[in-house]
């Protein structure tokens, strides 16, 4: 069992959450500015399949890898209600090498995933083993360098002071969890020959909302999400995204 799988029951509840919403929607409009259409893309940690469906239905070849079989019958029913192929495996990323063989692909995405594993370092290095040359590598964790903001908006004072410096919280799922800065994932992939193509920050506007806050109503909604996308890309507000997506680039 990992670390989210206890707490796997809340997650599908608040998936329909607006911040979980922001979430994705933001992490989708950052791929299509990276991903072309039909590539082949692996999807590490995939979940309910937000992004794999997303991504198929711009023509890309997905395998989606997750250790729980329900999230795997969730992106199964909708990539059949879209008519979409997307191959799932079961199974955490140690797993790979027994699911995958020598398979390589042309994007590899771990959204989610950084913060519930114990050795950031060799997980980077197994994610990165499976892009080709000139391949994406697209991860996303969570921003150490802000994690007193939530707290803070809250007015959770205690909890913000605590978090100043901290390099462990306990998300909103209840589960103690890691946080990574930019500087520690970006020297790790320099490491990897990975260069950095972008940086996003997300979530950066919606992030204090209540866990359980449901969407607007349109159009409300969509001027929302394209704030978020917009601040994602920018500084300084980028900085204070909940979490940070950093896709990259192989180049050696």
């Amino acid at each position: 069992m990992t670390l989210f799988s206890a707490a796997e029951g809340t997650w599908v509840e608040r998936l329909g959450g607006l911040r979980n919403l922001v979430r994705q929607e933001s992490i989708a409009r950052q791929l299509e500015c990276h991903v072309p259409s039909r590539h082949t893309v692996l999807d590490v940690g995939c979940g309910q399949g937000t992004q794999a469906i997303r991504l198929a239905e711009r023509g890309c070849t997905v395998v989606g890898v997750d250790p729980s079989t329900a999230l795997l019958e969730q992106l199964r029913a909708a990539a059949h209600a879209g008519g979409l192929q997307v191959q799932t495996c079961v199974g955490s990323l140690e797993d790979l090498p027994a699911l995958l063989d020598d398979r390589r692909f042309e994007v590899v995405c771990a959204h989610g995933l950084l913060m519930y594993l114990e050795d950031t370092a060799a997980a980077l290095a197994m994610l990165a083993s499976y892009a080709i040359p000139d391949g994406l590598l697209s991860v996303t964790f969570r921003n150490g360098a802000a994690l007193a903001y939530r707290p803070a908006l809250r007015g959770q004072w205690r909890a913000a002071t605590e978090a100043l410096g901290a390099k462990t919280y306990v998300n909103e799922l209840g589960v103690t969890a890691t946080a990574h800065t930019l500087e520690n994932i970006t020297g790790c992939l320099t490491e990897l020959g990975f260069a950095v193509v972008q940086w996003y920050g997300v979530r950066v506007f919606t992030d204090p909302m209540p866990a359980d806050q449901a969407p607007p109503p349109e159009p409300e909604l969509r001027r929302l999400l394209d704030v978020e996308y917009e601040a994602s890309r920018r500084d300084p507000y980028r900085h204070f995204g909940s979490q940070i997506h950093v896709v990259a680039q192989r180049t050696s």
